[in-house]
C-alpha cells in the first residue's frame, strides 16, 4: 500500500505526515489492519526497538473533583461507585508505589483529582515525591495533578519530580462539548508550564467519545507541535453514573487504528497505552505493543486493570521486552535536545513522560474532555459493561496493590 510505504518513510526521517494522510489510517479496513500494524511498528522499533517501558499509577486522592468533565467518574455529580478519599499520606503513597516498581515498573506517576493543587498540595506532594526517592533510588517520578499555577511546576521539579502529565484529551474545537468548568486553553498552558520548569511534558488524548476522525486527528496534530516526550493514549471507559455511559464507540480494530496513527504522527516519541485497554483491546493487546512502547501497570486511578503478572506474560509472548532501570527511554536526538525522564540512563534527573493528570486527567477513569458529533458506533461494538470494574484494592484501602 503507497501509504503505508510513505508513512513509515517519513516515520523513520521524523517527518511529519499529512493530515489527509493521517485521515487515511483511520479509514483502513479491517482486512488491511494487519498491514497497518506491520507498517507502524517498522517505525516503532525504529526508534525504541523491542523495548516496553511500564508506568504505575498511584492515585494520591480519589473523588469529588469540582470539574464537570463529562467522561469522569470523579467529576462533580458522578455517580459511580468509586472509592472517595482525601491525600494519602507519603508513607503510605511510597508504599503504594513500591509495589509498582517491584513488579517492573521505571515510572510512578503521582495523580490526585480536583482543578488544580493549592500550594499546600505541592507541599503534601513534594513530600511524597522525596518519601519515594529515598526509598527508590534512581526512579522516574511524574506529578499529575491538574492545572497549575505560576510557580507550581518549579517547585514540583526542585522537589525531584521528573515529569509532569496533562492531557488535552481533545480538539479544540470540540472541548467545550465536554467540559465547561475549564478551557483548552487551561490545558495547553499548563503544558507550557511543565516545559518552563524543565519538567519532561506528557499529555494525550481520550479516544471513544463520540468524536470524528477529524477530532482525533486535530488533537494529535496538536500534541505533535506542544512536543511532549509522551503521549498516552486513553480509551474510554463508559462508567455507569457518568454522562458517557453509553459511548461504546470503539472495537479492538478501531484502537490500533488510532494508535497507528499517533505513531506515524509522533514516531519517536513515547506512545502509552493507557486507560481503557483491557475494555476495548481485549485479546488484540499483544498487537499493541507493536504500536506503543509504553503501558501501565496494574491496575487505573479508579477501575482495576489486568493482573500484573498477565501484562507481563504478554509482553514476553509477543517477543518483547520490559525496559530496565538503567536503559534511556527516548532516542538520542531528543534526550541532546533536553528531553525528559528517561533521558538519562539510571539518573531520574530529567523527565520524561507522564500519566493522566489531575483535573480530568485520569487514565481510566478521568481524563478531561473529548470530541462530541461523531461517527456511528461500529454494529460488533457492543458494550462489555463485565469488563469494567471499580478498583477497590491498592491505594486508598486495605487490600494488597495489583502490580
Amino acid at each position: 500500500m503507497d501509504l503505508l510505504n510513505t508513512l513509515v518513510d517519513k516515520g523513520l526521517r521524523r517527518e511529519t505526515p499529512t493530515r489527509e494522510e493521517a485521515l487515511a489510517v483511520l479509514a483502513t479496513s479491517d482486512d488491511d489492519l494487519l498491514d497497518v500494524v506491520a507498517a507502524a511498528g517498522k517505525v516503532r522499533r525504529h526508534w525504541f526497538g523491542r523495548r516496553v517501558k511500564l508506568n504505575y499509577l498511584v492515585n494520591l486522592k480519589s473523588g469529588l473533583c469540582p470539574e464537570d468533565c463529562s467522561y469522569c467518574s470523579q467529576r462533580l455529580g458522578s455517580t459511580a461507585g468509586i472509592l472517595k478519599y482525601t491525600w494519602l499520606k507519603p508513607d503510605q503513597a511510597s508504599e503504594a508505589a513500591a509495589a509498582g516498581l517491584a513488579g517492573g515498573a521505571k515510572r510512578v506517576c503521582l495523580v490526585a483529582s480536583g482543578r488544580g493543587p493549592t500550594d499546600r498540595d505541592v507541599d503534601r506532594v513534594s513530600d511524597t515525591i522525596k518519601a519515594i526517592k529515598d526509598r527508590h533510588e534512581g526512579v522516574e517520578v511524574c506529578a499529575c495533578l491538574g492545572l497549575l499555577s505560576d510557580g507550581q511546576a518549579e517547585r514540583l521539579r526542585a522537589a525531584g519530580a521528573d515529569a509532569y502529565n496533562h492531557n488535552l484529551n481533545t480538539s479544540e474545537a470540540t472541548y467545550g462539548d465536554i467540559t465547561t468548568t475549564h478551557t483548552y486553553a487551561d490545558r495547553v498552558d499548563t503544558v507550557h508550564k511543565a516545559h518552563a520548569a524543565g519538567l519532561s511534558a506528557c499529555s494525550g488524548l481520550i479516544a471513544g467519545m463520540g468524536e470524528r476522525d477529524e477530532d482525533l486527528v486535530d488533537v494529535v496534530f496538536a500534541l505533535r507541535e506542544l512536543d511532549p516526550d509522551s503521549v498516552p493514549v486513553n480509551f474510554l471507559i463508559p462508567f455507569e453514573g457518568t454522562p458517557l455511559a453509553k459511548e461504546w464507540n470503539l472495537t479492538p480494530q478501531r484502537c490500533l487504528r488510532i494508535l497507528a496513527m499517533v505513531r506515524f504522527v509522533c514516531p519517536d516519541v513515547e506512545v502509552r497505552i493507557a486507560g481503557g485497554r483491557e475494555v476495548h483491546l481485549r485479546s488484540l493487546q499483544p498487537l499493541a505493543l507493536h504500536l506503543a512502547n509504553s503501558i501501565f501497570l496494574g491496575d487505573y486511578l479508579t477501575s482495576e486493570g489486568q493482573a500484573g503478572k498477565a501484562d507481563l506474560e504478554m509482553i514476553a509472548d509477543a517477543g518483547f521486552e520490559v525496559e530496565g532501570a538503567d536503559e534511556v527511554t527516548l532516542p538520542e536526538h531528543r534526550t541532546a535536545a533536553g528531553g525528559g525522564c528517561g533521558s538519562h540512563a539510571g539518573a531520574g534527573g530529567c523527565g520524561t513522560d507522564a500519566e493522566p493528570a489531575g483535573c480530568g486527567s485520569h487514565a481510566g477513569g478521568g481524563v478531561c474532555g473529548t470530541a462530541s458529533a461523531a461517527a456511528e458506533a461500529p454494529a460488533s461494538a457492543e458494550p462489555r459493561t463485565d469488563l469494567v470494574a471499580v478498583r477497590r484494592r491498592g491505594a486508598g484501602t486495605d487490600l494488597a496493590p495489583n502490580a
